[in-house]
């Protein structure tokens, strides 16, 4: 057939305006395809600038290619279209569920994976484009084609981009999220066979394939929850006994099969494991509680499965305790889930707490009252947003809302596995209080784990600790502020500040053995 008989100069009105409306929905898909490899990559693997730098920048990539590519392709372009519409919807439908399924082989496998399919979702995007413009420009200037196809383009990326964080994400999730975007394309595919089909070579296969992704991934999303729930058994090994996707992040509490051992995930990451978070919770509430004046009024960043409530509450003289974290969904597990109810024992209920679900960098900066003890229970500083909560920036709010006698605890990841960016809290604490003391405690779940106590003034020393304790001690305090050679630093260090994140990248780099 001569490329004269696909000409598409006499193109009607409606079909040029479904093509253009495809425009739009394939801007729109290939932007959350590419939000969801970047977030899927940051829950996995963290540093989400990192993560989010080389999804965009490779899926750019891809797309110049493909958009190159694209000249070469001759005859019947609306069939071209269609055909790459459906190989997209189907790699971009599946490319969640196969990188969560990839995460627990090697590191390698998962990075040739997720490289994959950036590179793959790019070339087909970048090839539509090109052939959309070619098919309209038949038809009007070629001017008009390429400002009302690239408008659209960049009116459906915005749309994309705000959806997913906004709808997608939490009334969806990954999974979810992926199956559906890629049934929406395979739509677009049925929706330009239907209206188009005039211009197809043969009308009837292209609309059994096309029909067969559609039912394809219709099941998939139908049984998305179930696709979930196996995924997620793939990724943690032991009985996943609650889950939830909340704007903020996915948390998961498993069993173990062989003991009663509830653990909690957050973005994959594990936060606690039920036979040893007394040992965590122990060093990180009570030496800052007895340290120093007896303490009434009580701050806490984070925490909120209420562990470290439950500890608080040993101490008879507090009467206020303020609880901020920015997910209700996670304030709701502490308050609510009956496993985590029994192990923090009830201690969400108490008369003395109250929860603020925001965020504590705000809280910190507009709170209006101060505190005698502030605890700081974050995750470790494995992304940019968190790097700010170990900011001198944010320490320096912290110090404005702290009692002339009070004092501060922050987590600080372990001194054995992230060396540098543990004593990086140090040196960024030290900018800003008289005392600053370092201690070590282990925790089999996670290693040697370490803290920084921070006061105001100098010269206080450990009182008596609670009775009842099943690990701290006084004499295992004193000994945890001993630290081998291998937990001390070996380079030079940064104060980490808002306008100079240093402590991520130390913090990559630990992990990395750099």
């Amino acid at each position: 057939m001569s490329k004269r008989e696909y000409s598409y100069v006499d193109l009607p009105q409606k079909q040029a305006v479904v093509l253009l409306g495809s425009i739009l929905v394939v801007a729109l898909c290939g932007i959350v395809y590419e939000l969801i490899i970047g977030t899927v990559s940051s829950y996995l693997l963290g540093n989400s600038v990192y993560q989010f730098s080389l999804t965009i920048g490779f899926f750019m990539f891809a797309m110049g290619v493909g958009s190159y590519v694209s000249r070469f392709i001759e005859g019947n372009l609306v069939q071209a279209f269609v055909w790459v519409e459906l190989i997209l919807a189907f790699v971009g439908g599946m490319c969640s569920i196969s990188l969560f399924m990839l995460f627990p082989y090697a590191p390698w496998f998962y990075t040739v994976g997720m490289f994959t399919f950036i590179s793959t979702i790019g070339f087909l995007v970048g090839l539509e484009i090109p052939i959309l413009t070619r098919i309209l420009s038949e038809r009007s200037t070629t001017r008009q084609s390429i400002s009302d196809v690239l408008s659209l383009d960049y009116i459906g990326a915005l749309i994309g981009s705000v959806a997913f964080p906004v709808l997608l994400l939490p009334s969806l999730g990954l999974i979810t999220a992926s199956f559906a975007i890629g049934l929406t394309n395979a739509c677009v595919a049925l929706l330009n066979v239907f209206w188009l089909r005039n211009h197809l070579d043969n009308f009837h296969r292209v609309l059994a394939y096309v029909i067969a992704v559609i039912v394809l991934l219709f099941v998939l999303t139908l049984s998305a929850s179930r696709i979930t729930g196996f995924a997620q058994d793939h990724l943690y090994f032991d009985r996943i006994v609650w889950r939830d996707q909340s704007p903020y992040q996915t948390l998961v509490v498993t069993n173990t099969w062989k003991s009663d051992d509830v653990r909690l995930f957050i973005d994959g990451h594990l936060q606690f494991s039920q036979a040893d978070e007394y040992r965590y919770h122990e060093a990180l509430v009570h030496p800052l509680l007895a340290w120093g004046s007896e303490p009434e009024r009580v701050l806490i960043l984070g925490g909120g499965d209420g562990l470290a409530v439950r500890e608080v509450l040993k101490h008879p003289t507090v009467n206020h305790i303020d609880l901020v974290d920015l997910d209700p969904e996670m304030t709701r597990l502490g308050a609510e889930f009956a496993p985590i109810v029994r192990l923090n024992e009830g201690s969400m209920a108490s008369e003395f707490l109250t929860v603020f679900n925001q965020d504590a960098f705000l809280y910190v900066k507009e709170a209006g009252r101060k505190y005698d003890r502030i605890i700081i229970d974050f995750p470790d500083p494995h992304n940019e947003a968190l790097s700010k909560l170990y900011s001198v920036e944010f320490y320096a709010m912290v110090a404005d809302i702290l009692e002339e006698d009070g004092a501060l605890v922050t987590q600080s990841s372990s001194p054995f596995f992230a060396t540098h960016s543990y004593w990086t809290v140090a040196l960024t604490l030290e900018e800003l209080f008289a005392d600053v003391v370092s201690y070590n405690t282990p925790i089999p779940s996670f290693g040697i784990w370490g803290f920084h106590i921070a006061s105001k003034q100098s010269g206080q020393t450990l009182g008596v600790l609670p009775d009842g304790l099943r690990s701290l001690t006084a004499e295992s305090f004193q000994a945890g502020r001993t630290f081998t050679t291998d937990l001390l630093p070996r380079k030079p260090l940064e104060v980490n500040s808002i306008f100079n994140p240093t402590i991520y990248e130390r913090y990559a780099e630990d992990l990395a053995g750099i």
